[in-house]
């Protein structure tokens, strides 16, 4: 069975808590992803996701004023390398996210698993 490190995403974009949600936007569209590492002096504080930013726009927010912290979710779960698709799969089903922020051995995000990889590769194992 393929681990995490297997599909996860290794190079996060990574935004400071004062960036704006328009710059952080425009970084999301331009590499197609749907969330972002968030860190405050090289410590993992927070992800910010599509689904974050969807609430922020039905708030109404000015997308040039708003800051990623504030629309942040803070202290995500986090898993490591190691870790095999099923409990990935399991951990964001239960929590109902869609992006789990994977560490190295020291705690430092080295990558974002999206539920869609995990299970697209849970399936393609399964049929095989």
């Amino acid at each position: 069975m393929p681990q995490l490190s297997d599909v996860m995403r290794s190079d996060p974009i990574v935004v400071a808590p004062e960036d704006t949600l328009g710059e952080v936007a425009e970084r999301m569209s331009g590499a197609n992803v749907g969330a972002v590492i968030v860190k405050d002096f090289g410590r993992l504080i927070g992800i910010l996701t599509e689904r974050d930013m969807l609430k922020a726009m039905a708030a109404r927010v000015h997308t040039s004023e708003a800051r990623v912290r504030q629309w942040m979710t803070e202290d995500p779960i986090t898993v490591p390398t190691e870790t095999d698709l099923e409990a990935a799969a399991g951990i964001m089903l239960e929590n109902g996210f869609r992006h789990l922020p994977v560490v190295d051995e020291i705690g430092q995000v080295i990558g974002i698993a999206s539920l869609r990889r995990v299970v697209g590769a849970t399936a393609a194992v399964n049929q095989s």
